[in-house]
């Protein structure tokens, strides 16, 4: 990567464009140059890189899958609204040095920096930045530029002390391990040390017996706290001799506190840990809207990067709007719209190189909704032999037996199976997601045989029967009210509502809409209203048991936020368990009716806000900005336990604040309710600034002292900034 390689960066079918790109001796940078004129650029900075992907993952390079074979082809994805880069290697080997290459290079910003354990990358990334005439050191005019880039607005005298502490050569410059002392003494944790010496007999070390004192005393590790303290040990003690002695050191306690096993989110619920053997009807199912957009609903691009974003990101309702395309070939795009299209062979060929290989091990796909056309999250006839999926109509099917298929949502007509449907040559009733011009053109099509995919089927009337044969679990039917339903509807069938309606049906009949929820899926849609993919709180409609909250997945926001924190327990495979009182037919839970619940009474959550550890700066700041950080701390759940409660800012300091402060929180029905931190930078003329923020389920929270690894705006990580916590829950 170091000599440089000559590979085709590619746009389009007609764009490839050979560069020479080549890795920086920082190991930070790639620069690029032009073959035809000699220029040389930066083509991108590695901490600005989220994954590689390898093969024909992209529309640009699945458009050129029989011109380059897909070992020569990877795809960079970048942070953010970057657009990929597409590349094409001379050859296999080149393209497995660069992918390895740049996995192993981004690898390390997954590990929090501390005191202790100093990322070598990070250490390099900030030396680069400082070092302003590029001779390998740095002086003290670069070290002060250094603090302004890092959000410290620290006291001229003291930044001079720890630059000369650290200065050990006395060259009046810093290089290599010097800039190494500096920078530890710059991230030494006061509050982190004081805890430490809390437990510490003589204030050096903690012997197995006082770590095991702080794991049940602070964190509440009462099972095996001997052996999880033995492991703590050996896992983040970085001095040999005191890991055979069996005793944690001030710089492992704190490389402790910030790995996985000190973070707030309970590391045994990252995995699959809830029962998976329950209908269907009794998980919350991640679900997204129009997920082939990327941007606004009537003129955004539709992209099959929006399905590989959605499934990486744990959503298992997918939706496919199919229409008839030139030339035989069905198209996917928002129909009566200006946005654009892509094949439905892309899409389908995407869905079945990333949907069956899952770390999820469940229910791979789940069908996507079908107002108007064919609405599908993969090929069926490529999934099961006999061209249908492989899912029985049993009410009692569970998310076990379904696993490994995908299931179709959409409508079945011309067939006799139940009450509500009339005869074959009869046009279904339109669902209640149809509207407008979108249903008039499905009353129009299903009447000459059915929607799209002409080249499926010579005859369109036989495709109509053909796709609704496909539509075996979840059958699209009207809502008619809780009453008909009950009386007429199976468990293997689903209604689609829009937000508005199901906010009414919320209101009058809250208790009706959970036990309906209990047995039969309920899919709530965004207003069309919502051009420009904004989206609508999911939380109310969870509330009541909805499982199918189908949101604008490219619009970061709170309600992103609350989607990623509910879906990030279970091994993220897109399912997470109903509490059990929304599981019961017979409940009496109503989420606005406090003399509903059962239980013993509310909660105490009491959250100690302690301190900030290198926080971002707000993006497109003015260069010597530095930020004056608060923190917010919301409670999303039923209307009784909506909160939300803030801290003070502190000044001028991104890099170390302190606040010290405690709130807290009743909570009535905790089952239900996400937590939401959010950093925003104070602003006393203007809206304060995001920073960062981290959420979750309450059923998550592990309690002591915690560290929240923040994410961005939209939901990716920014190590190593955190906050540092305590948090206690008392009934």
């Amino acid at each position: 990567m170091q000599q440089g390689t000559l590979m085709r960066k590619v746009k389009s079918k007609s764009w490839k464009k050979q560069r020479y790109f080549k890795l920086q001796d920082d190991c930070m940078t790639i620069w690029y140059q032009s073959k035809r004129t000699g220029k040389i650029e930066s083509a991108f900075s590695i901490s600005d890189v989220e994954t590689v992907r390898e093969g024909h993952q992209s529309e640009v390079l699945q458009s050129l899958a029989e011109e380059f074979p897909p070992e020569r082809c990877f795809t960079i994805v970048f942070y953010g609204r970057r657009g990929n880069l597409d590349l094409i290697a001379g050859s296999a080997e080149e393209a497995q040095c660069w992918v390895q290459g740049l996995r192993q290079l981004i690898e390390p910003r997954s590990f929090p920096l501390t005191s202790a354990l100093v990322s070598r990358t990070w250490i390099r990334d900030w030396f680069q930045k400082a070092d302003k005439n590029k001779d390998g050191r740095m002086n003290f005019k670069e070290v002060q530029c250094l603090l302004k880039m890092m959000n410290v607005d620290m006291n001229e005298d003291h930044a001079l002390r720890l630059f000369q502490a650290a200065d050990k050569s006395e060259s009046g410059t810093l290089e290599g391990e010097e800039f190494v002392l500096f920078y530890k003494a710059l991230t030494q944790r006061e509050e982190v040390l004081s805890l430490f010496q809390d437990f510490s007999k003589d204030g050096k070390k903690l012997t197995l017996l006082e770590l095991v004192d702080f794991l049940q005393q602070e964190q509440l590790e009462d099972e095996g706290a001997e052996e999880m303290a033995m492991e703590l040990i050996d896992k983040y003690e970085p001095s040999e001799t005191a890991r055979a002695r069996h005793v944690l050191s001030a710089d492992g306690f704190l490389m402790y506190l910030c790995s996985p096993e000190g973070s707030i989110f309970n590391p045994q619920h990252r995995a699959l840990w809830q029962d998976m053997s329950q209908p269907l009807c009794h998980y919350f199912i991640s679900s997204s809207h129009n997920t082939y957009l990327i941007e606004d609903q009537i003129r955004g691009q539709s992209s099959i990067e929006g399905y590989i974003r959605a499934l990486k990101r744990g959503c298992r309702c997918l939706e496919v709007d199919c229409w008839d395309g030139p030339n035989g070939e069905p198209m996917v795009y928002h129909g009566h719209t200006f946005t654009s299209k892509i094949p439905f062979r892309e899409v389908v060929s995407t869905l079945g190189n990333r949907v069956e290989p899952s770390s999820s091990s469940v229910l791979q796909g789940a069908g996507g909704a079908g107002p108007q056309q064919c609405r599908v999250p993969g090929d069926s006839r490529s999934r099961g032999g006999d061209g249908h999926p492989r899912v029985t109509t049993s009410p009692s099917t569970t998310l076990q037996e379904l696993k490994h298929k995908i299931l179709l949502k959409g409508k079945k007509i011309g067939r006799l199976e139940d009450v509500l449907d009339g005869p074959g040559d009869e046009v279904p009733d339109v669902s209640d997601d149809d509207n407008g011009a979108e249903a008039g053109e499905e009353r129009r099509r299903v009447k000459v045989g059915g929607p799209c995919c002409s080249a499926l089927q010579k005859d369109k009337e036989n495709l109509a029967q053909a796709l609704s044969d496909c539509v075996v679990y979840c059958k699209s039917v009207s809502f008619r009210g809780f009453q008909e339903a009950r009386s007429h509807s199976r468990p293997s069938e689903i209604s689609s509502l829009a937000e508005a309606k199901a906010r009414k049906l919320i209101r009058e009949a809250g208790n009706d809409f959970v036990r309906h929820n209990a047995w039969q899926l309920t899919r709530i849609y965004p207003s069309g209203m919502r051009t420009d993919s904004s989206n609508y709180s999911p939380q109310e409609m969870w509330n009541v048991g909805c499982q199918i909250v189908a949101l604008n997945f490219q619009t970061a926001g709170t309600e992103m936020d609350l989607c990623d924190g509910l879906f990030s327990q279970n091994g993220r495979c897109g399912y997470v368990l109903k509490p059990p009182f929304m599981r019961d037919e017979e409940t009496l839970f109503n989420p606005s009716d406090p003399g509903s619940w059962e239980g013993p009474g509310p909660i105490t959550l009491t959250i100690q806000v302690i301190s900030g550890q290198q926080l971002p700066k707000v993006a497109n700041s003015k260069d010597g900005a530095i930020i004056d950080p608060l923190v917010r701390v919301e409670i999303h759940g039923v209307p009784a336990d909506q909160a939300r409660q803030e801290t003070k800012y502190i000044e001028n300091n991104g890099f170390n604040p302190r606040w010290d402060e405690t709130l807290q929180f009743q909570l009535h029905v905790p089952e239900l309710a996400l937590v939401r931190f959010v950093v925003e930078d104070y602003d006393k003329t203007s809206r304060n600034d995001f920073v960062g923020q981290f959420t979750l389920a309450f059923a998550n929270i592990k309690p002591g002292y915690r560290h929240i690894h923040l994410l961005s705006k939209d939901g990716t990580s920014i190590p190593p900034s955190s906050l540092f916590v305590h948090i206690r829950i008392t009934k």
